[in-house]
């Protein structure tokens, strides 16, 4: 049991939003240091992973592992194995070591089902590494496309990755027609605050899912880019709110589900809680914005491929921004 899984950036959060009562009752009973029999069979049944890692320089970077389902599996509730190693050029390889912390998103996203597990690498070898779990929670499925992918072994081997400074033609436009996007945070030991008992457990990586209209990504064409993401009611758990919070640093990753390009971005982040450019977006509760620091693009990487993607029903409550809320500079 986990006494005290949330550490002070959530708990601000969850106070500024007004769930911090509830979630101070809840959080120990929803957050877990083991996989339920429910999650463990569900993470076997996936052919990708969505990952979150923290590089030697202290960036976080979100990528995804495929391979046919039944890869990743459950030997016991505390432990999951992997059997997938990162590609050659993927964020993830670079910090993939013994020790090291991960921030895994299991998601299903036909059925809209998806489980979280946050977890320390223990063991590493050829053909894959094992996880010992630190914590474990289900998540809110509101705003997942539901589209199926399907396992598709490469014909060839992809592109060479490209290192950019900051956004391309190509990149913003891969962004402006997103659907979905995924966020690797951190709350490193440096980001610690004295006096915070929090459980060691919610220290280290996570990794999580936004979805919303084709658009709801905002970008700016600001020095190397200027992300601006609306963020919807959900669980009001605030991990990655938290994180951000307490360490302002954001690994983001843009999938093309057509080409199997990933667009990996790294960011700093600012939370912004009031003013003009929330009230213009009908259903956000609180942006995020990112300024892009670093991007890496890796043409054709993800041997999937994928059905015809049907919106959360959700996000027809939602707004949109106006073409006049886009700046330049």
């Amino acid at each position: 049991m986990i006494d005290v899984p949330f550490h002070a950036g959530e708990r601000a959060m969850q106070l500024q939003a007004g769930s911090r009562e509830v979630m101070a009752a809840a959080g120990s009973r929803v957050i877990r240091d083991f996989m339920p029999d429910q999650h463990r069979d569900f993470f076997a049944l996936l052919p990708f992973l969505v990952t979150g890692s923290i590089d030697a320089q202290g960036q976080p970077w979100a990528s995804m592992l495929a391979a046919p389902a039944g890869f990743a599996h459950s030997p016991d509730p505390t432990h999951l194995r992997i059997d997938a190693l990162p590609a050659a050029g993927d964020p993830l390889a670079a910090s993939l070591r013994d020790g090291a912390t991960l921030g895994l998103l299991g998601i299903q996203p036909h059925t809209r089902r998806r489980n979280r597990m946050n977890g320390t690498v223990e063991a590493l070898d050829a053909a894959g590494f094992t996880l010992e779990v630190q914590q474990s929670f289900g998540n809110c499925p509101k705003y997942i496309q539901a589209r199926e992918p399907a396992y598709r072994p490469p014909a060839s081997a992809p592109a060479a990755a490209q290192w950019l400074d900051g956004l391309d033609d190509a990149a913003r436009a891969l962004i402006r027609r997103a659907d979905t996007l995924f966020v690797a945070s951190a709350h490193p030991a440096s980001a610690a605050i004295e006096g915070d008992e929090v459980d060691a457990s919610a220290r280290g990586v996570d990794v999580s899912h936004r979805g919303g209209r084709p658009g709801f990504v905002r970008v700016d064409d600001i020095g190397g880019g200027v992300l601006t993401v609306p963020d919807f009611t959900g669980n009001r758990f605030f991990n990655t709110f938290g994180n951000l919070l307490a360490y302002p640093r954001a690994g983001l990753l843009f999938v093309d589900f057509d080409s199997g390009e990933m667009l990996h971005v790294a960011a700093t982040a600012e939370i912004v809680i009031d003013g003009p450019e929330l009230a213009s977006f009908e259903g956000a509760e609180r942006l995020l914005r990112l300024r892009v620091q670093q991007v890496l693009r890796r043409p054709g990487a993800l041997p999937l491929r994928w059905g015809a993607a049907q919106l959360s029903p959700f996000l027809a409550r939602m707004g949109q921004w106006a073409e006049s809320s886009h700046r330049s500079g």
